[in-house]
Order: structure tokens, then sequence, then C-alpha cells
């Protein structure tokens, strides 16, 4: 469960907070301070996962807050709450370091939909987290000789875990590998930029300048849907066969919400036509994105 501390000088913005993400149960509030220097103190102290900071505040502000904060080696996330529509304001807040960014007046809709983003993203990194402890150990008992080892390139990891999925060959797969390399390269963050953002970058690499990437960038976004929807019927197909299958087990929880997973070995099962589901691809990519880079500081 994810710890939370608030800081707010509102009281009541933060008693909201509060009832909405424990009634909603995205996890608990451990701590809340009233200012930017309580808050930092408390922060330091409880070690929350998520932090909570209102934008301006008497005392000392939510981006200078986050700042001290990050030089003390504080390693969790931040969200920003603000009233101020200032696009200045609010793209400082993000080279600062926050996540999301929650509007006031609280809207309980809002908060549920940005914290439920935060949560799933912990997840990810919590899965990958363990997948790296469990190679590790595997390397300890199977250790390769240094001299046999060669380190693997993004591309190839990324084909690696395509050809695991059964997409290697879709078209949309090339798009997937060219959007996580641009990612490597020139993205400093965990983090995805919006989706539209990333079509665009497929787009570029492949059509010439002069092309309409409106229009390149919506086709790329269809062949990346039926890939990974592809991924789930081929995971889900894998999983009916075999439930302890390696790839199922890995790859299932980890890319797919597994419900859907679940929903898709059932009409396989009941020998119905597949029904076309909705697939998570910002979750996918995010995924994709964090297990390559991770395999990459291995290698």
């Amino acid at each position: 469960m994810l710890t939370y501390c608030i800081v707010d000088d509102d009281a009541v913005s933060r008693r909201m907070l509060q009832s909405i993400i424990e009634q909603s149960e995205l996890g608990e509030v451990v701590g809340m301070a009233g200012g930017g220097v309580e808050g930092k103190e408390r922060i330091l102290e409880l070690s929350p996962d998520v932090v909570l900071v209102d934008l301006l505040m008497p005392d000392q502000d939510g981006i200078e807050t986050i700042l001290q904060l990050k030089q003390e080696g504080f390693q969790g996330k931040f969200v920003m709450i603000s009233q101020i529509e200032n696009k200045e304001m609010i793209g400082k807040a993000y080279r600062a370091g926050i996540e999301f960014y929650i509007h006031k007046p609280i809207n309980r809709i809002e908060v549920e939909a940005v914290l439920g983003k935060v949560v799933e993203q912990w997840k990810i990194t919590r899965y990958l987290s363990e997948i790296k402890q469990s190679l590790a150990k595997l390397d300890s008992l199977h250790p390769e000789p240094v001299a046999s080892r060669r380190k693997e390139g993004a591309r190839e990891i990324m084909q690696h875990i395509l050809m695991d999925m059964g997409v290697i060959s879709e078209s949309g797969s090339r798009d997937m590998t060219e959007i996580i390399e641009f990612l490597i390269h020139h993205h400093k963050s965990e983090t995805l930029p919006p989706l539209k953002e990333l079509y665009e970058v497929a787009a570029k690499a492949h059509k010439p300048v002069g092309s309409d990437m409106d229009k390149e960038g919506k086709a790329v976004e269809q062949r990346i849907r039926r890939t990974v929807y592809a991924a789930l019927t081929n995971l889900a197909n894998i999983g009916l066969t075999d439930y302890s299958n390696p790839k199922f087990e890995h790859y299932a929880p980890l890319y797919f919400d597994f419900q859907d997973v679940r929903l898709a070995m059932r009409d396989m099962d009941d020998e119905r036509t597949l029904e076309k589901r909705k697939v998570n691809i910002k979750k996918f990519l995010q995924v994709f994105y964090l297990e390559t880079l991770n395999k990459l500081r291995e290698a």
C-alpha cells in the first residue's frame, strides 16, 4: 500500500485529500503539514511514497520544497496541487520533478484518476524491481563466464521481449521499437510523454518530411493497438494451455491488467468469438520502456 504526505496551508484541502485517498483505498496518509518548511521536515522523517504539495504557500512554495527535498536525497513521487493556471508556473513545477497536477478546488474524480495513475506506476516499478531481484538470484545460481557475455543493445532486448509475446512480426512492433529507442536516448524521466507525441516519433521515423503527421500518427496508434491486442491474445492462449508457463507468468500480469487476461482466457475456453477488448497502450509502452531500460542497465 502506498503512503502519502500532504503539504497544504489549507486545512480543508488536507482533510478532503486524506478522505479521498483512504476511502478510495489508494493508500494511507501517514503525515500532513501546513507549510513547506514543516512539510520538508515531516517528509524526510516519514519518507512517504508520494507527496501531495500545494504550489503556493505563505512560508515556502511547493517548487522550492520539492527542490530542497531532492537535494536531501528524497526519492518519492510528487503531485502538485494548485488553482494556478499559469502555464509557465506549471511548466516550472514539472521541471522541478512533479509527476502529475491536481487542480483546486479539490474534485474527488480528478484526485482518484490522478492518484490511480500514480498507483499504477508504483506497481510497474515494483514489478520491475522484483524481476531484477529474480534475475540477480538466477545469475548467482548459474554464473555465466565473463568471457562469454555480450552486451545486448536496446533493439535486441526489445526484439527478444516482442518475440516472447509472439508479436515480433506485427507492424506495430516496429513503431514501438522506434518509440522506446527514442525514449532511451532523449527522455530523462521514467514516466512517458503524451501518447500523441510518441506516435509522431514513430511516424517521423518512417515517413518523409512533409507528410501529414496527424494522419500518420493515427495510423501508428492503430498499428500499436492491434499489436498490443495481439500480445494480450497470445498470452491468454499460452495461459490457457499452461498456466505455469514462464512467459505467461512474467508478461501477462506485468504488461496487462490481469482481469483482461482472465476474460480473454475465459472467451477462448468457452470457444466463443474473442471479444474485442480495450487495451491500455500507455501501460504497455510504460512497462516496455522500463523493462528495456532495466535490462540495458544489467547488461
